[in-house]
């Protein structure tokens, strides 16, 4: 058991989610940046209605941005998941809701995200991670 009660095979199993979610939001945020554009971003979230959507897409770029490597790196695990579950919650409201369960365009992908982010939240950053090694230095 660690300090977080969990065996080693089960912050094992912590790390591979959230190394795998990192790397999607890496990729997303990415995306959004490199791709998109924050104009291209503020604009789709002008369109459903956000608003201030320029601000709105600077902060939902960097979040999933960087939040996404956090997370790929397990540095502030728990607090980087936070604003990545609330993305995630957001989205779902404003675009996924209406388009029903199922992919392509309905919220199944955003609320696996959303509860993947509260887990790791709530468990932190798995076996292989920065934080855990902050933790070892400490004590």
């Amino acid at each position: 058991m660690n300090s977080n009660g969990l065996t080693q095979l089960q912050g094992w199993g912590i790390t591979v989610l959230r190394v795998v979610v990192g790397i999607v939001f890496l990729v997303h945020g990415g995306q959004k940046l490199f791709v998109w554009g924050f104009g291209g971003v503020a604009g789709f979230l002008g369109q459903v209605g956000i608003p201030a959507p320029m601000l709105a897409a600077v902060i939902v770029t960097l979040v999933e941005l960087l939040g996404g490597l956090a997370l790929l790196l397990g540095l502030f695990t728990r607090w980087a998941a936070i604003p990545l579950a609330i993305n995630m919650a957001v989205a779902i409201l404003t675009v996924h809701l209406q388009a029903g369960f199922f992919l392509p365009n309905g919220y199944e992908f955003a609320l696996t995200l959303l509860a993947a982010n509260v887990a790791l939240a709530l468990l932190g950053g798995g076996e292989a991670s920065v934080d855990r090694l902050l933790t070892k230095s400490r004590t």
